[in-house]
């Protein structure tokens, strides 16, 4: 992780002369309105006192004809977090196309001699991002049905599709052990639906009290090692597990109690190395189909000379965007920016990968004030951004053949259904803007974003975007939220929405507390 830069507070007089032209630097920087009543409307929610110290930046467009309807700071820098997945499956979908799929091959490097291979399996990793234990379970049936149950050799582990460097720029490292910040390998296993990549599943379940808690992992041949115990409390007396791995190995720290009696708790761990772990799972796979492994697993080099066994092909990419989008997998963002590196640069590493997706943006004439992306899925707080040129990739869209998929791909308000609403699942509910608004968000501490399409009352599709950074205390959500709500409602619902104290129905003010990533609050996978 690069270092940071250190700053020298400012003598007060330069102090205050900066904040001036900042200052008038906004102003500059907002464009004379198109729409006088929405700008008035947009104005009174923008000027709710949870924004006082933060910054906001607003673009609202007319998706027909491009016209600015309304612009608060559009050039000003802002920390896109998940909203930036918009840029990363936007790129993929015009670099690798629609129907783009990935490979993972078992392959051999020796002979075989009756029910018996001298030598080595490969599992060779495409990169594939939706790797399900169950796929790794086909492949190993494909290699039994071959006749082979001994292995001499190995089942090699081959990641080096992409580079070594498991973790984005400027990725915090408290967030490790999480669900939502998977390392990032050529080869990695998911298991569940969602593809939720490099994860292990370990449940508590609690015994009879004053016992020991059982401890177990799903998928069993995860290569976690427990240290400590969860205890087994009274009936009724509560839970406070802690199931926590530390940093730099699978060692995973067990502490607290389950009641007796009480539901198991399951907690979502990433796991160390992945593509080791990956080829771990497979062997146990391979066991289950009667194929013995007689020298375990190991990393491959990437250089072996081996022959195609078996494979397996991944959905097509308009298929992935949708958990990439409705969910906000981190993961799968991460692996189609290096994968668009391999493809197009030739490197499967985020430098490479980032080269091509600005090359994409530039060849479509989104330029502007100098902007920054480090990683696919915006966890890095070193990505900056402006809501003019956010505002440029939604009318972008549109032009695409592409654009169906994605567009519906887009986590829609208020709708419950897991792969419709997505992360706005509950949000605006009982609104204009449920089952209308398509629309990314993106949040991370400090940081609320949101920016997609509304349709208004007379017809018209607008695209928006909102973006709330450096705020501290009570979250703005609501007020991001009404924002959407009044281009799909119109501007009869402002003063209802000022006089609600811009709560979103069904919830409370309080509510909007959020946790450190969406994706973490929404899958809750933490």
């Amino acid at each position: 992780m690069p270092a940071r830069p250190y700053r020298r507070s400012l003598p007060l007089a330069a102090a205050v002369l900066a904040a001036s032209l900042l200052a008038v630097s906004a102003q500059a920087d907002d464009p004379k309105p198109a729409d006088a009543t929405l700008t008035a409307d947009l104005n009174t929610l923008l000027a709710d006192p949870r924004l006082a110290s933060a910054q906001a930046g607003v673009e609202v467009l007319d998706a027909t004809t491009g016209e600015v309807l309304f612009a608060r700071q559009p050039q000003s820098l802002f920390t896109p977090a998940s909203t930036l997945k918009t840029v990363t499956s936007t790129a993929a979908l015009d670099l690798l196309g629609a129907d783009y799929r990935f490979t993972t091959e078992v392959r051999t490097t020796g002979n075989t001699y009756g029910d018996t291979l001298v030598g080595d399996l490969v599992l060779r990793g495409g990169g594939d991002p939706s790797l399900l234990v169950q796929d790794l379970d086909d492949l190993a049936a494909k290699v039994a049905a071959t006749g082979v149950t001994t292995v001499t050799g190995r089942v090699l582990a081959d990641g080096t599709r992409y580079d070594s460097t498991p973790f984005g720029p400027g990725w915090a490292w408290e967030d490790e052990p999480y669900s939502y910040n998977p390392q990032i390998s050529g080869l990695t296993v998911a298991n569940d639906p969602e593809y939720l990549m490099d994860t292990v599943q370990v449940t508590v379940t609690p015994g009879a009290a004053g016992e020991a808690a059982k401890v177990t992992l799903n998928p069993a041949e995860a290569p976690m090692k427990f240290v400590g115990t969860v205890a087994t409390g009274a009936a009724g007396s509560g839970s406070s597990v802690g199931v926590d791995r530390r940093r730099g190995g699978n060692d995973v720290a067990l502490s607290g109690s389950i009641a007796a009696g009480a539901a198991p708790q399951t907690s979502w761990l990433t796991v160390d190395d992945p593509s080791t772990y990956t080829g771990k799972v497979f062997a146990g796979a391979l066991a289950r189909h009667g194929v013995r492994v007689v020298r375990g697993v190991q990393p491959a080099a990437g250089s072996e000379t081996s022959q195609a066994l078996a494979s397996h092909q991944s959905k097509t990419l308009s298929e992935l965007i949708v958990p990439m989008l409705k969910v906000s997998n981190n993961g799968i963002a991460e692996h189609l920016t290096k994968e668009i590196g391999k493809v197009k640069g030739g490197r499967g590493d985020w430098a490479t990968g980032i080269n091509q997706v600005n090359a994409f943006l530039k060849a479509n004439g989104i330029t502007g004030p100098t902007t920054r992306q480090v990683d696919g899925s915006g966890l890095s707080r070193y990505d900056l951004t402006t809501p003019a040129k956010m505002a440029d990739l939604l009318k972008l869209a549109q032009t695409k053949p592409w654009f169906d998929a994605w567009y519906n791909a887009l986590p829609v308000a208020g709708n419950p259904e897991r792969m419709v609403g997505g992360t706005l699942a509950a949000r605006m509910r009982g609104t204009k803007a449920e089952n209308n608004v398509h629309a990314k968000s993106g949040s991370m501490g400090g940081v609320d974003n949101l920016m997609g399409y509304a349709t208004a009352p007379d017809g018209r599709k607008l695209l928006f975007v909102v973006m709330v950074n450096n705020y501290a205390g009570t979250s703005p959500r609501p007020v991001v939220d009404a924002i959407a709500v009044r281009l799909a409602a119109g501007p009869a619902v402002t003063a209802q929405l000022k006089s609600n104290k811009l709560v979103a129905p069904g919830g409370s003010g309080d509510e909007y507390t959020g946790t450190r990533w969406e994706d973490c609050e929404t899958l809750s996978h933490c």
